[in-house]
């Protein structure tokens, strides 16, 4: 089932850049396996899935053990510095950087591990208390002062929109995040590159990649429903 799921996911992303005049092959697929067992991870591999989304620490590092090493590995959580050394070496990108002294503490490790970090800067577009995420307005400061810092690199943006019935109400939400992409790509600011936008997830993302989105993070959708109890 996790194989078909993710196949149909593939086509309706395919379809969707179809509507917008994209090429698929600019938008990644993220299968975010976070609370599901490896042997539904060798399902999606099956499928062709080679990038696995997650959002602990610990369960990344400990899937990353377990599977291939040809499989690339997203931290799409929430990081806390104290966590930072046991995943720059392992995620290559990870999406949820949303202050300085994040960023620092993973240039502290990656100059440590002699590692070049890959970073998404995340974005609260829609100012949800409940969520993670620099405003709009902070964001391109932040890209500023994160952009000297030694081995790290951030390459573009991250949002997390609302739960909403209708994918057209967050809409505006990937708007806006491609809006403030492109803003921040016309400062020409050295070590940062606008390319990536990972936003959309199970409920919305067609609209996402209509909208620009370059990296996609479903999980229920290729999954089913997460096991909360893990």
């Amino acid at each position: 089932m996790v194989a078909e799921n993710y196949r149909a996911v593939e086509e309706r992303i395919r379809l969707a850049c179809a509507r917008s005049g994209r090429d698929p092959e600019d938008v990644t697929l993220i299968a975010v396996s976070k609370t599901k067992p490896v042997e539904m991870i060798r399902e999606a591999m099956e499928a062709g899935a080679r990038v696995f989304g997650e959002n602990k620490v610990q369960e990344l590092c400990d899937k990353y053990e377990q599977l291939p090493g040809d499989l690339h590995w997203h931290l799409i959580g929430h990081l806390q510095r104290n966590k930072v050394k046991y995943i720059v070496d392992k995620a290559e990108l990870i999406h949820s950087v949303d202050s300085l002294r994040l960023a620092e503490e993973i240039s502290r490790e990656a100059v440590k591990k002699g590692v070049e970090v890959r970073i998404l800067i995340e974005v609260n577009v829609a100012q949800e208390e409940s969520k993670f995420g620099v405003t709009v307005e902070e964001a391109p400061e932040l890209v500023r002062q994160i952009a000297v810092l030694p081995q790290v690199h951030v390459e573009g943006l991250m949002t997390i929109a609302p739960y909403v019935d209708d994918p057209e109400e967050n809409r505006p939400i990937f708007r806006a995040l491609k809006k403030l992409a492109v803003d921040i790509k016309t400062k020409n600011i050295d070590n940062v590159h606008m390319d990536v936008l990972s936003m959309g997830m199970t409920g919305d993302y067609e609209v996402a990649v209509e909208e620009g989105a370059t990296l996609v993070r479903v999980g229920t959708g290729i999954f089913g429903e997460r096991n909360y109890a893990i």
